[in-house]
């Protein structure tokens, strides 16, 4: 049953992505913005934590689930370092994915050949 729950949560995340994509004049950065806040936003009122609880990576993979993982380390380092949490939290809580996505696209550079739009 967990994986149908994050394969309907993951996948009503996306439709409803793809249908603000389509029915607005919103730029694609503009959306992945509103996602990360959304998720944040979400994740300070405790409901976002529920939906990870019920739907696993069909939650916590979209860019909700990333606004959500900056808010909670945000959190817990302000909780433990203060002002200077606010800095630090979002880059210690989310270092390992944004490492890894920045070593797979190196990577992928290399085996395909990146073309500059101009």
């Amino acid at each position: 049953m967990e994986y149908i729950n994050a394969f309907w949560v993951g996948g009503l995340i996306c439709a409803l992505v793809q249908i603000l994509l389509e029915k607005t004049k919103m730029l694609p950065g503009r959306v992945m913005v509103l996602l990360v806040c959304t998720g944040a936003v979400l994740g300070s009122v405790g409901v976002y934590d529920k939906l990870i609880s019920y739907a696993g990576a069909g939650a916590s993979v979209p860019l909700l689930g990333f606004g959500n993982l900056l808010f909670n380390g945000v959190k817990k380092a302000v909780l433990k370092d203060g002002l200077l949490g606010v800095f630090m939290g979002g880059f210690t809580a989310s270092a390992v994915g944004i490492s890894a996505a920045l070593i797979f696209s190196y990577l992928a550079s290399l085996v395909f050949k990146p073309k500059m739009k101009g």
